[in-house]
């Protein structure tokens, strides 16, 4: 929270109350000495001892301030009746502060925000989104949090045995746009060599990941069940892969600048080029040590953010892309094929330029879009990769925001998945004769098309056989999706679930590991996403990946700008990676009209690409059409309610119902 004072007056900047002071002080009566210079008091002309006394006067005006000026008793009568004079106006200070939250302005005697209900004291740097968001209730709700993570961390896993990686390095908080806190927050940027300072701070700050870190400390993830890696600065040989060396030597010259300007929203200071490197670093050691079975699964807890960084240009608050370096590097380090999902609010220009001509990485980006409009105003359904990769870019453009849980997990289930199979060990499971039958029953009507006489069941490979029970309802309802509709039989035996090795079709793609750039500006509540994604979507939606690439999954962080909603996502995210099932499974996910009808677009220009889309987009035509019909129909309810009712056209009030349905007409009598 920062406290401020504005001036009340209407001078844009400190150069024009510069030159009105300085016209004031040097001639202050300019006007009115050229008026009377040669008149007397009579009209007539002013004699030369008249003339010296004006002078004189005039000397004296000069030696005083504007301020004296206006408060002596001394001017004459003609000069007090001067219209052109008008004093100074006085300036009235404004006090105000910027939440901490969301970073929107109030003023001085609101306690909470009143965009986002945050208090105007937050302890959400020091306790994450634990911390309660009115003042009073701060101290309980950490005791009550602290004392309930302390029972799961007795009886969870131990900081030994955690596979979850975690990169975080303290000297990426140094990435700022100037040195704000000097300065009273305020924000400097160049625009054609002019400095304008500016009074909000900026959205992509360093309490961003100060906000994560304390909810993870909090819950007691990290440091605690999560272990870190050491960090280290990516080299120029490894930004050379991805990036042009004009963007390099860009990024890097601002080592030598305070601040400095990429684009209008893109800053850097002396610090950005080491913390770009730094972030880059980190996501590429977090690949590799994912992919050689170093570490399960990752999370990069990490900034600037990367994904709008193209090749040759920084943009869209990043520098360098954190994505496209780690694919390499877990392609350098064995991958054939890396999956890269995409879900942050804005589209990811960067990644599908750099990507966009290779068959090796499969590109996948849910983002708002609304014809364009929406930043960066690429990524429409129609730009599908280029040069022998069409299909290897996967665009599902949101039309409008507040897109919520339900229409992601629904374009998971009926794009994303099916173009992905999910690889598995052979494992066996044995089940009761009631437990199938009710597994059999619950998922019958709702998912299988064909249904035989054994179970073939895909889940992720590693699973203890303790747990295996526990996961095989979430494991069958994702298969379904990429198996049922893909023309792979799912077969049920009476009392033993089998796995049997499936083959793949041609069509699909199977990656050998999965990035997650991983933007939470489609949370609830965050003020340029504008969605309404919840921690439970996206734990549902790190879930259904995680099944993918025999669980090498790495989840590196992009945008989010509401704190308390950043902070409560990437913990449900890590939980997810640590083992733990999602909040809430979205079983029932049904789509808004909107996301219906851009999944089906989606579909309508994929399923050129991958025919094992094919089977969705029938199905969900389908149910367009009786979405449709049944909105039709409810039109045609409405319009015949608004009617007046059969008995209302006869009887006595005829005469009335005529009037004023403008069927009565007056015939004239002809002569």
């Amino acid at each position: 929270m920062a406290t401020k004072a504005l001036p009340a007056g209407r001078l844009s900047n400190g150069e024009a109350e510069n030159s009105l002071h300085k016209e004031g002080l040097q001639n202050p009566h300019q006007e009115f000495k050229r008026r009377h210079a040669n008149l007397g008091s009579d009209g007539t002309i002013a004699t030369p001892d008249a003339e010296n006394c004006t002078e004189k006067k005039a000397r004296v005006q000069r030696e005083m301030t504007l301020q004296d000026m206006y408060n002596q008793d001394s001017f004459d009568d003609d000069d007090e009746e001067d219209s052109d004079w008008e004093p100074m106006q006085k300036h009235v200070e404004i006090m105000k502060w910027f939440c901490t939250n969301c970073t929107m302005v109030n003023l001085d005697d609101i306690v909470h925000c009143d965009i986002c209900g945050e208090h105007k004291e937050s302890g959400i740097l020091r306790h994450g989104f634990f911390a309660s968001p009115f003042q009073d209730g701060l101290m309980d709700v950490e005791s009550e949090v602290k004392e309930k993570y302390k029972g799961e961390l007795r009886s969870g896993v131990s900081v030994s045995s955690s596979c979850t990686a975690i990169g975080f390095d303290e000297r990426m908080l140094l990435h700022s746009e100037g040195n704000a806190h000097s300065f009273h927050e305020l924000e400097i940027y160049k625009t054609n060599s002019m400095v304008e300072m500016k009074s909000h701070p900026h959205p992509e700050r360093a309490d961003r990941l100060r906000a994560i870190a304390a909810s993870l400390a909090t819950a007691g993830i990290f440091p605690g069940r999560c272990y870190p890696i050491p960090a280290r600065e990516i080299t120029r040989e490894e930004l050379k892969m991805v990036h042009s060396m004009e963007q390099i030597e860009a990024v890097e010259l601002t080592s030598h600048i305070y601040a400095s300007y990429f684009t209008p929203d893109t800053y850097a200071n002396e610090h950005s080029a080491r913390a770009a490197r730094l972030a880059a670093g980190l996501c590429a050691d977090l690949a590799a040590a994912i992919f050689s079975g170093r570490a399960k699964n990752g999370f990069a807890l990490v900034r600037p953010p990367g994904h709008h960084a193209g090749v040759r240009q920084a943009m869209g608050f990043c520098l360098h892309n954190n994505a496209a370096i780690a694919a390499l590097s877990a392609q350098a380090a064995g991958a054939k094929k890396v999956l890269i999902v995409d879900w942050d609010v804005h589209h990811g220009n960067g990644t599908q330029e750099i990507f966009e001509q290779n068959k090796s990485v499969l590109y996948i980006s849910l983002h708002r879009h609304e014809g364009g409009k929406f930043y960066p105003g690429t990524g429409a359904a129609d730009e599908v990769g280029i040069q022998g990769a069409e299909g290897y870019c996967v665009n599902i453009p949101w039309s409008r925001g507040g897109v919520g849980d339900n229409d992601y997990v629904f374009a998971f289930q009926n794009v994303v998945l099916p173009i992905v199979p999910i690889l598995a060990n052979c494992l066996l499971s044995w089940l009761t004769n009631g437990q199938l039958m009710a597994l059999r029953k619950k998922y019958e009507g709702m998912l299988f098309d064909i249904i035989v006489v054994e179970f073939q069941l895909i889940t992720a490979a590693g699973l203890g056989e303790s747990s295996l029970n526990g996961r095989v309802l979430v494991a069958v309802h994702n298969v379904y999706t990429n198996l049922c509709s893909s023309l792979h039989f799912i077969y049920f035996k009476s009392n033993l679930m089998i796995l049997q090795p499936h083959l793949i079709a041609a069509s699909e793609f199977a990656p050998d590991f999965t990035i997650i750039s991983a933007g939470f500006d489609a949370a609830r509540g965050d003020p340029l996403g504008c969605c309404d994604v919840t921690p439970a979507g996206y734990a549902q939606m790190t879930h259904m990946l995680n099944v993918l690439s025999g669980g090498k999954l790495l989840v590196i962080l992009e945008g989010g700008y509401n704190l308390r909603s950043i902070s409560s996502s990437a913990t449900s995210v890590i939980k997810v990676l640590l083992g733990e099932n999602p909040g809430c499974e979205l079983d029932h996910c049904a789509p808004s009209k909107a996301g219906l009808q851009t999944v089906l677009e989606v579909l309508k220009i994929q399923m050129n690409f991958w025919p094992t889309l094919a089977p969705h987009f029938t199905r969900l035509q389908s149910q367009w059409e009786i979405c449709a019909s049944k909105s039709k129909k409810k039109q045609i309810k409405k319009v015949r309610r608004a009617e007046a009712p059969i008995w209302w056209k006869w009887g006595r009030k005829r005469l009335l119902y005529n009037i004023l349905k403008g069927h009565l007409r007056v015939k004239s009598k002809g002569y």
